[in-house]
């Protein structure tokens, strides 16, 4: 097989479903096909009436997923067979594929911009009728803190939900029986021929996978009748996780809010005008949602993990749901620690990170002191300060090594003003959520 990086076309071949199976086809030039399938498991009949809106959502899908196989060769040349996409859509995913993939290229010394162009028939789509969809949220669950503050929000307005999740993890389904809720497990199965592509020395790194999964849930909500779709990317998402040659580069740039607001958008003038693509927890930073986990998310303090070493296609992953090396171990741990009272902290963990001195440049980056934010789902470095500023005037915390470094070394060198952690607490009038849920912010936001 040739050489990956010497690719100078990739194509979108095809795209099928039939009988709870999408197929999504591409290839490189002339070579082999990559065949990618998604299984939506007991799918019922399409709905009549549905029909144009389930064509323009696969065709999405099968577009979106395609920055999973792109990326091993970035060619030069775009080519979409058979029916092009409209300009609305070719202009969505030039922004998706430039700045979903900006972490890839930053790390592999790569410039994007001017290369990413989508063919596309030069018409506008017209403006879809509602589908009379069922008033339903399908509410994705990765397994970590943020979607469970979802699931008890909506839980306490009492409003119909499933949690749904894409792809196999044991830890993931724990938390979705402990909702109670309904359960939706769709499947993705990665085309084989991409691991070989990687092996021949093809580019490789950081992919938009929330927006492969929104894509994903999309099709889903015409396929079992939901009316919205909620997942949980909260407002520091939006935020860069460095500047590279004048381009921000953010690891999280499909859960940010230009993301949502893009998508919902397509979905208003291709899919249906009663189908809500939104983040319950947009208006929140970080360390809001983890108070608000705090509060309510006991019955899965033995459960969850946001640990990203437990998801991982290939390689190990930690014995405990806790690896303690990682960025996300990290941010979880001082995040939650103003909230919580410390023995509880300590059990979730299995050990204290801030009192261990290995752990010195992890937490460091976190706080952006001599280093970048990480490339990794963690909130931005003034709440990092804000939760570690907090720890040292608490007599159970302020002895511990990096609390105590934070205090002597990298408190004098800041400004306290900025160091306050309620402006982090507050809520942002930023979002998109539909009425039937807006009494969930009520619930997040918790007691004055």
């Amino acid at each position: 097989m040739t050489d990956p990086r010497q690719f100078r076309r990739f194509r979108f071949v095809r795209h099928a479903y039939a009988e709870g199976v999408a197929e999504l086809v591409y290839a490189f030039d002339d070579g082999e096909e990559l065949i990618e399938r998604i299984t939506f498991p007991a799918a019922p009949a399409l709905p009549a009436g549905r029909e144009a809106a389930f064509a323009a959502a696969l065709q999405l899908l099968h577009l979106i997923v395609g920055v999973s196989y792109y990326k091993a060769g970035v060619p030069e040349q775009i080519v979409v067979e058979g029916e092009l996409p409209d300009q609305d859509t070719a202009e969505l995913l030039d922004d998706l594929y430039l700045h979903g993939l900006a972490e890839f290229a930053y790390r592999n010394g790569l410039d994007l911009r001017g290369r990413i162009r989508f063919p596309h028939n030069g018409r506008r789509a017209a403006v879809p009728p509602a589908l009379g969809l069922a008033s339903r949220t399908l509410v994705p669950l990765g397994g970590g803190k943020d979607s469970l503050v979802s699931v008890e929000a909506i839980r306490q307005i009492g409003v119909e939900a499933s949690v749904v999740w894409v792809s196999h993890s044991p830890l993931i389904e724990a938390c979705a029986e402990r909702t109670g809720l309904p359960q939706l497990h769709l499947q993705r199965e990665l085309a084989p021929g991409l691991f070989e592509l990687n092996r021949l020395g093809g580019w490789n790194g950081h992919v938009p996978v929330t927006a492969i999964n929104s894509a994903i849930l999309l099709l889903a909500a015409l396929i079992y009748d939901y009316d919205t779709i909620a997942f949980s990317n909260e407002r520091s998402a939006s935020a860069a996780t460095l500047e590279y040659e004048g381009q921000a580069v953010n690891h999280q740039w499909s859960k940010g809010y230009a993301f949502e607001q893009g998508l919902q958008q397509w979905v208003r003038q291709h899919l249906a005008a009663d189908l809500s693509y939104c983040s319950l927890l947009r208006p929140y930073a970080e360390l809001a949602v983890t108070r608000a986990f705090a509060r309510l998310g006991s019955a899965y303090f033995d459960v969850f993990s946001s640990c990203n070493r437990n998801f991982r296609i290939l390689g190990p992953r930690p014995a405990d749901r806790w690896c303690g090396q990682c960025p996300k171990c990290h941010f979880v741990f001082l995040a939650l620690a103003p909230f919580m009272p410390k023995p509880r902290l300590l059990a979730i963990f299995g050990r204290n990170l801030l009192d261990d001195e290995s752990q010195t440049a992890g937490f460091d980056a976190l706080l952006e002191y001599h280093d970048h934010k990480p490339f990794e789902c963690v909130g931005e470095g003034g709440e990092a300060r804000a939760a570690m500023h907090a720890l040292g005037q608490r007599p159970e915390w302020r002895e511990d090594a990096l609390v105590a470094r934070f205090v002597s070394e990298i408190l004098p060198q800041l400004d306290p003003a900025g160091l306050a952690m309620e402006p982090w607490l507050q809520a942002s009038s930023e979002h998109q959520l539909p009425a039937r849920l807006l009494p969930a912010l009520a619930v997040i936001q918790g007691p004055c």
